[in-house]
């Protein structure tokens, strides 16, 4: 983004004590442009054409208004490293990341139990599509979220307008989904639920059923369940079959999770990572604490998110 003068943006202001409604103002405004505190006047933003342009025109209101602000443009030297600006924009953009999928989640469970072409609902999904792509054009180094929240405003989309919806046999297909497997989830689901919820379908739903239990409906997608969509494929655990099949087939971090999962579902010791033994203590310890089946993917969820940030840290070596 920059152009030879420095990564970085900073505007330092004053603000007068009057107009009073000035200074919130202005902080509103920095707020939507992105921007992040340094200190209580001074605001950072990463260097670039637009964000040089959003910068200038607050710049302009502010001297508009008789206050005084400045904009330099340089590099982090001391006090502040590059990389940790960087992630205090990830950190801010996560968080309301998580906020508007919690708002998407809501509505999509309303959506779903809705008529087709709801006007009501149609018309909340535009306020908070707006809102989504608002916080989308200040995501400037991909914090952790928007994908699955895009996803979410996609499904609640075809779910509302079902002329909408991906033909079957293409990739979006899976995404959206129920995902049924059978209840007293441990390893192989722990894992297989976490890799569908991060990299497949990340507004999948679960539900679990008993081994036994009629046919499920034709829309639910079933994992190592008997004769389930996606389960062992001769010596292939679920976790391998749903990873063969996803876009995330190369990547090293995930293959060895897959080699993790492999020794603990099917107990061969085929590849005797070092990570498994540890790794299997914190299952057990899971599934110990929970005896819900969300309650354990969603504790897996977060154990499983460290490992793979691990394996992906050092090359899964």
């Amino acid at each position: 983004m920059s152009d030879g003068l420095g990564d970085w943006l900073l505007l330092v202001h004053q603000i007068p004590p009057r107009p009073a409604y000035l200074r919130a103002k202005v902080l509103r405004r920095l707020t939507q442009l992105g921007a992040i505190p340094l200190k209580k006047s001074a605001y950072l933003l990463p260097a670039g054409d637009a964000t040089l342009e959003d910068f200038e025109w607050l710049r302009r209101e502010i001297v508009e208004q008789g206050g005084d602000a400045w904009i330099l443009q340089g590099v982090l030297k001391a006090g502040l490293t590059a990389e940790a600006a960087r992630e205090a924009f990830r950190r801010t953009r996560t968080a309301e990341f998580a906020a508007l999928a919690t708002d998407a989640r809501s509505l999509l469970d309303r959506a779903r139990a809705a008529i087709p072409d709801d006007t009501t609902l149609t018309t909340e999904w535009r306020r908070l599509d707006r809102r989504v792509k608002a916080a989308a054009r200040i995501d400037f180094f991909d914090a952790p979220g928007r994908e699955e929240l895009e996803v979410l405003m996609d499904t609640i989309d075809r779910t509302l307008h079902p002329a909408q919806a991906a033909t079957p046999g293409t990739a979006d297909a899976l995404r959206g989904r129920t995902w049924m497997t059978r209840t007293g989830v441990k390893v192989d689901r722990i894992a297989s639920a976490w890799l569908i919820r991060r990299f497949i379908d990340p507004a999948a739903t679960f539900v679990f059923d008993a081994p036994d239990a009629a046919p499920a409906p034709s829309d639910v997608v079933r994992f190592d369940m008997f004769e389930g969509e996606f389960t062992h494929d001769g010596d292939l655990c679920t976790f391998e079959v749903l990873l063969r099949a996803s876009t995330r087939a190369a990547d090293a971090a995930l293959q060895a999770i897959a080699q993790i999962v492999h020794d603990l579902d099917l107990k061969d010791d085929r590849y005797q990572r070092a990570e498994t033994a540890g790794f299997a203590a914190m299952i057990h310890g899971i599934t110990a604490r929970h005896s819900a089946d969300l309650a354990r993917i969603a504790e897996g969820a977060t154990l499983l998110d460290a490992l793979y940030a691990s394996l992906s840290a050092r090359g899964a070596a």
